[in-house]
């Protein structure tokens, strides 16, 4: 594909990004707070952001496959239809106070996140090789809209649910669902053309930056930039989920309420998606190997000044989660770059589905080890551990940019 990304398409992902953004605020703000009044332990807090994570593995696979056969379309479509159901079984199930459900629910609520994510990958499609960086962020940064708007919706539709009988902390998840459903629509009628065509689904030519010689497997070089950017992805959502998924969890803890946790995961999440533009531009110029390094530094400078900002200082930890989240933009941004650029069209949306597998299990990870973490050490251990664990994306930029023959290396 040649020139700029077809104006269309990439408008109507955009929007449906601003949609869906709002339902990725559910999961993120509430979900800790509302298994620890259901399931009665702060050690079992992380529990609900570990399932809609390894849910998020569950539909990275069936939506790259459903994209690598029928296309991006009816991939996106049908993650963003399981994430309503999941969105609604988790209100049943606050409203039942059923722990049974509401474990199955939250796993199928992570296919809406997962979607939410890999919509970045159809963007990459609609644009030529030097341009990709800004195409993914464009589409990353129209989620800042709805992610930023909906956790600062918790007391709004906290009341609602309050209303009609349910849980304050499943309002929600009333949001997400219809935040799921009208992307999902929009997605539907009017996603035309199709960024991933059937000629480009089997094996239609790859382009220039993607071409391996003839009869040949993957060369090194894009072995190399296949492993440099899932491992990147990797880390940064492993330390990402754990520190942001316990932040509410500690706020309350020192007699913070739920819309001041509301309001610093609203910032966080602009933080996240906000720069995007930005570090696009930042990837096709300086390399995505660069960008990569600025991560790891990053969110070791979120995890210090989480572990040392005093427990009731909410600007100190407020700056932390910013930080926390510019850090994951960089790591995502520059690691889609660098895994596209890797993959072959005949097989890339398969394999980047296999990628977010990777990138959901290691926020589950990160979920399910924070909640005892928090619970035995505090929360400062913690923070530091995410740090520390982040600062190894650094040597692995620095080793990969210098495999490319140091090539903007850091």
């Amino acid at each position: 594909m040649n020139g700029a990304a077809p104006s269309r398409p990439l408008a109507v992902l955009v929007f449906s990004q601003v949609l869906s953004g709002a339902g990725l605020a559910a999961g993120i703000t509430v979900g800790a707070l509302l298994a620890e009044d259901m399931l009665g332990s702060t050690g079992l807090a992380g529990v609900p952001s570990a399932l809609f994570t390894a849910g998020s593995a569950l539909g990275a696979v069936a939506i790259g496959r459903l994209s690598q056969r029928w296309g991006r379309r009816p991939g996106l479509v049908l993650g963003y239809g399981a994430g309503v159901l999941g969105s609604l079984g988790v209100v049943a199930a606050a409203a039942l106070n059923s722990v049974l459900l509401l474990f199955p629910s939250l796993l199928v609520y992570g296919a809406g996140t997962a979607t939410n994510l890999m919509a970045r990958y159809a963007g990459a499609e609609l644009a030529p090789p030097d341009r990709r960086g800004r195409a993914v962020s464009t589409v990353l940064f129209a989620t800042t809209l709805g992610a930023v708007a909906g956790p600062n919706l918790v007391t709004v539709t906290g009341d609602l649910a309050l209303a009609w009988g349910v849980p304050r902390l499943a309002g929600p998840f009333l949001l997400a669902a219809a935040a799921f459903g009208a992307a999902a629509a929009v997605l539907a009628c009017l996603l035309r053309p199709e960024p991933l065509p059937s000629e480009r689904r089997a094996d239609g030519p790859p382009d220039d930056r993607t071409a391996s010689p003839a009869g040949s497997g993957p060369t090194a070089g894009q072995r190399r930039g296949l492993a440099t950017g899932t491992a990147v992805m990797l880390l940064t959502q492993l330390v990402m989920i754990a520190l942001m998924t316990m932040t509410p969890v500690h706020l309350r803890a020192h007699g913070h309420g739920t819309g001041t946790a509301g309001l610093v995961i609203a910032l966080h999440v602009g933080a996240m998606f906000l720069p995007s533009p930005l570090t696009g531009r930042w990837v096709d110029r300086a390399g995505p190997h660069r960008v990569a390094a600025a991560s790891g530094v990053t969110l070791l400078a979120a995890g210090l000044l989480a572990a040392l900002a005093p427990p009731h200082s909410v600007p100190g930890l407020t700056v932390a989660l910013v930080l926390l989240g510019v850090g994951w933009n960089f790591g995502l941004v520059s690691g889609t770059a660098l895994v596209t650029e890797a993959l072959p069209p005949a097989r890339r949306a398969a394999s980047q589905g296999l990628v977010d597998v990777g990138i959901a299990l290691a926020g589950a990870t990160g979920g399910m080890a924070s909640g005892p973490l928090l619970a035995t050490s505090g929360f400062p251990a913690l923070a530091l551990v995410c740090g520390v664990l982040a600062a190894a994306v650094v040597p692995v930029a620095v080793l990969a940019a210098r495999g490319d023959g140091g090539a903007r290396c850091p």
